[in-house]
């Protein structure tokens, strides 16, 4: 994926801090910004509370000559809406399910917007759903994707990642914070 753009959104979108920046090795497939072969995604906030993010795959996501790989567009959605889910809840949750409906093939060289969005409230025990759509610079959708997420303790994050005790507790308040505004 080429680098995603850095300027500022002319929709006015504030960037996102993801709690997980809080992690001296963070390394996420996804959104970390310090994985050489990642995504490098950077999120802004959208008006009607979900989150976004601009999207230019390279040919090292090529699959058919020209087309990106259908795997990073569900990867892509799957990033957003977790992310989404965990600012929204301030906790940590995990992909139980993701139904996918591919429209047009991502091209290469081309950008495209992700959009999530979610009708989840923080306290509720879950699971909860997540509605993602990746549209083409015509504004078109090209990918829709719905996902259900099952929210995790604490003890429970710490146990399904590699993380050492202070690592967790850094995590934990990061996520904290997220739950106190």
């Amino acid at each position: 994926m080429t680098a995603p753009t850095t300027e500022a959104d002319p929709r006015g979108g504030e960037p996102v801090e993801l709690p997980w920046r809080v992690l001296p090795d963070y390394q996420c497939f996804g959104c970390s910004p310090a994985n050489e072969r990642g995504l490098r995604l950077q999120f802004r906030h959208t008006p009607d509370g979900g989150i976004e993010c601009t999207l230019e795959f390279d040919r090292t996501f090529e699959s058919y000559p020209g087309v990106v790989h259908g795997g990073m567009s569900a990867t892509v959605c799957d990033e957003i809406m977790g992310n989404l889910l965990v600012l929204r809840l301030g906790v940590s949750v995990f992909t139980t399910s993701m139904r996918t409906r591919y429209v047009e093939p991502l091209r290469i060289g081309a950008t495209y917007r992700c959009t999530a969005s979610t009708d989840a409230v923080a306290g509720d025990k879950g699971p909860h759903t997540a509605h993602a759509q990746i549209t083409d610079a015509a504004g078109q959708a090209v990918v829709f994707v719905t996902g259900s997420y099952q929210p995790v303790t604490p003890e429970q994050t710490k146990a399904r990642m590699a993380m050492s005790d202070d690592e967790a507790r850094l995590v934990d308040e990061a996520l904290s914070a997220l739950r106190d505004d």
